[in-house]
């Protein structure tokens, strides 16, 4: 325990040493691009929030098929946690993206299909934490909330698509034929890619370990609850 512990701490420090430079990248280090200025610079913090909330709910899918599978609370457990960061990181993606489209689009929101499948991704995992709290009953809980979090999972493909599927405002940085971002632009993106995700399992490292403990809990209560 008392290693695993001192491995998580480590890893901590390691990721927050991560974000830190991908701070100093993405802020100082790209340059200024020219045409939208320094408001360009939340895209090195808004694509990995995005891809890192892509990564939490594929864990909730994979989790919630394999619970089940085997019917084991840990794999509940891991799903609520990554749906939770999901959540968190989804929101800022939102923030991040309105705060973008105010100086590109002079609007804070815009109907297109992009951000309106971001927005219907957010809104089905927020339902699905509202749902993980008013559930009663362990098992119920589990149950219901692994369909959702498989059904659920099938808007993150569309969300991911919506760019190439659909004629859409938001700008296509990467395709088939050509990197829309100078070297170093690229570089902090990666960097700031790598920091965030670090961040994300630190985050999900974190959680579970609260989750785990919060179902001891549980059952010790329900164990002295059903003593005579």
């Amino acid at each position: 325990m008392k290693a695993t512990g001192r491995f998580t701490n480590i890893f901590g420090i390691i990721a927050f040493i991560s974000v830190a430079g991908g701070l100093y990248m993405g802020l100082i280090y790209a340059p200024t691009e020219k045409t939208m200025g320094a408001v360009q610079r939340i895209f090195y913090f808004h694509l990995p929030l995005a891809w890192n909330g892509f990564l939490a709910f594929l864990i909730v899918f994979i989790c919630s098929v394999i619970y089940l599978v085997k019917r084991s609370a840990k794999w509940d457990i891991v799903a609520g946690a990554a749906a939770e960061i999901g959540v968190l990181f989804s929101t800022l993606v939102l923030i991040t993206g309105s705060i973008w489209a105010r100086r590109a689009w002079n609007a804070w929101w815009v109907w297109e299909p992009r951000l309106t499948t971001m927005l219907v991704m957010w809104l089905i995992y927020l339902g699905y934490l509202m749902a993980r709290g008013a559930i009663e009953g362990a098992e119920r809980r589990a149950r219901v909330s692994a369909v959702m979090g498989i059904v659920g999972f099938l808007n993150v493909p569309i969300v991911f698509m919506s760019i190439h599927w659909w004629r859409t405002m938001h700008p296509v940085l990467i395709d088939k034929e050509r990197m829309g971002l100078a070297v170093p632009m690229l570089v902090a993106l990666v960097v700031c890619l790598f920091a965030f995700t670090m961040l994300f399992c630190y985050l999900l490292i974190k959680r579970v370990r609260l989750g785990k403990i919060e179902y001891s809990l549980k059952e010790i209560r329900i164990k002295l609850d059903r003593r005579p």
